[in-house]
């Protein structure tokens, strides 16, 4: 069936300026994900590409790996790095119009970077040694040298400097809320069926401490370097300075970047690392996510109320309504980076035989899969800035499911079995003929003690026990985050 074109015109809004935003991480949500196009964006990596091809210069010169080549001076090494630091719009400019020409990226950071050697004598001294070391630019180096090398500067600036410190801030926040309501007695689910009490601080607790394990994989992971050329053989380096010791040159520049070296791959590093970052970071979400739809389904319970906002609106025609928004939108946010980041992880670590181009397509990718999931911590941050515990409700709660000490007496049963106790026969048995499927009152379970049998401590012991008291070790397991 053809569509109709009848339909009025419309103004094109790719047209309108200032530019509108395809995905909601460049508009909707702009401002919580903003810190990584320092790291991630297209602008960042030709940022780092022109760092790698300067650092190269510089390391060249500083170690005499190229006979003839001047040692540049302290002001020269200078005006080299200032070229990083000061890349901006202009810069971007520039290079997008140098690319037009060139089509390819790494060749227009390349000339790029020559023409402000060549502009050296004008903007530094006349006597300069610049423009004597313009063809060490991109010396011996494949675009994916310069590639891996400026991926991998980025996405350890995105992690250490924005993610991490975000994940660790989301994950201490929780631990205080873990320690502040460590005594707060609370019904378990398990199946969704009252079980055995914990505290609410306990069960934050556990979260925690997942989320902080998480942390200290992503901590420890590598991230790798390589220079090696073409096609990992130092074909050109030695053809062209056949004295050098290239693998020194090379693990020495990796090093000095602040990487580990790898010594053995293709035209490209292997990418491994990668994958292994991001399959732990991706393992973070998904705990975050269990933590969020826990926090949702708490608040469904009304363990935790939502603080109102002022002026917010939580349903379009329900106005009594303050929904679980931050966490509902976490999850989904966790679900997407997740996705992304499993893509990464299982397709970067191949490349068809020496070299194929799905990596570089894949790596554009590596900000939106760390921007979804920053997304997610600040919604759940946010979340959790904004609820308060229910304390009375829980009271309630516990008092309404006596039933649940149903698991201390048959154990209590059984130890006084085991030490000789007389008429503990089928303890198991007997609490689940007297609680399955029914509510008993506090003076339902008393009774039943009582009829026991029982020595008089133990008896004393379980009268005195409470669905609010039945929390074992709860409240003390919670030191274990400090």
């Amino acid at each position: 069936m053809p569509l109709d074109d009848a339909s009025p015109a419309r103004v094109p809004l790719a047209d309108v300026t200032p530019a509108i935003a395809l995905g909601p991480l460049d508009g909707r949500y702009r401002p919580a994900v903003a810190p990584l196009v320092d790291h991630l964006s297209e602008a960042a990596l030709n940022r780092a590409r022109v760092e790698v091809e300067v650092e190269w210069v510089i390391h060249l010169t500083s170690h005499a790996v190229v006979p003839g080549a001047p040692e540049l001076a302290p002001d020269e090494q200078q005006y080299l790095r200032d070229v990083v630091a000061t890349f901006g719009a202009g810069e971007i400019a520039e290079l997008a119009e140098i690319e037009r020409t060139t089509v390819h990226d790494v060749k227009a950071v390349e000339y790029f970077l020559k023409r402000r050697i060549a502009a050296a004598p004008d903007a530094l001294r006349a006597d300069t040694v610049l423009p004597q070391v313009g063809e060490l630019v991109h010396f011996a180096l494949t675009s994916e040298d310069v590639n891996n090398l400026s991926y991998a500067l980025m996405v350890r600036g995105a992690v250490h400097e924005v993610w991490f410190p975000a994940a660790v801030a989301l994950t201490d926040e929780v631990a205080a809320l873990a320690a502040e309501h460590a005594d707060v007695p609370m019904l378990a689910l398990t199946h969704g069926q009252p079980a055995t009490p914990t505290t609410l601080g306990k069960e934050l607790a556990v979260l925690a401490h997942r989320l902080r394990r998480q942390l200290r994989r992503i901590a420890s992971d590598e991230y790798l370097g390589k220079l090696n050329g073409a096609t990992g053989t130092y074909g050109a380096h030695l053809a062209a300075v056949p004295d050098a010791d290239w693998q020194m040159v090379s693990r020495t520049f990796v090093e000095h970047l602040g990487l580990t070296w790898n010594p053995l791959t293709t035209q490209i590093e292997s990418h491994d690392w990668q994958a292994e970052l991001y399959a732990d970071v991706a393992r973070f979400n998904r705990v975050l996510h269990n933590l969020a739809t826990d926090v949702w389904t708490y608040i469904s319970r009304g363990v935790f109320t939502q603080i109102p906002v002022a002026g917010a609106t939580g349903s379009s025609t329900m106005p009594h309504k303050v929904n679980p928004i931050r966490f509902e939108n976490a999850e989904a946010n966790l679900e997407i980076s997740s996705a992304l980041l499993d893509t990464l992880a299982a397709t970067l670590v191949t490349s068809r035989l020496q070299r194929d181009l799905t990596d570089s397509t894949t790596q554009r990718n590596i900000g939106p899969a760390f921007g979804h999931s920053l997304l997610a911590i600040d919604n759940v941050r946010r979340g959790l800035r904004a609820l308060s515990v229910d304390v009375a409700m829980l009271a309630r709660e516990l008092d309404a499911n006596w039933e649940v000490l149903g698991e201390a007496v048959q154990s209590a049963m059984r130890a006084a079995s085991v030490a000789g106790v007389a008429g503990m026969d089928n303890p198991y048995e007997r609490l689940k003929e007297l609680t399955r499927g029914r509510r008993l009152t506090a003076e339902d379970m008393r009774s039943f003690v009582d009829s026991l049998g029982l020595p008089a401590d133990v008896t004393e012991r379980l009268r005195n026990l409470s669905p609010a008291t039945y929390t074992g070790m709860a409240s003390a397991l919670v030191a274990h985050l400090e």
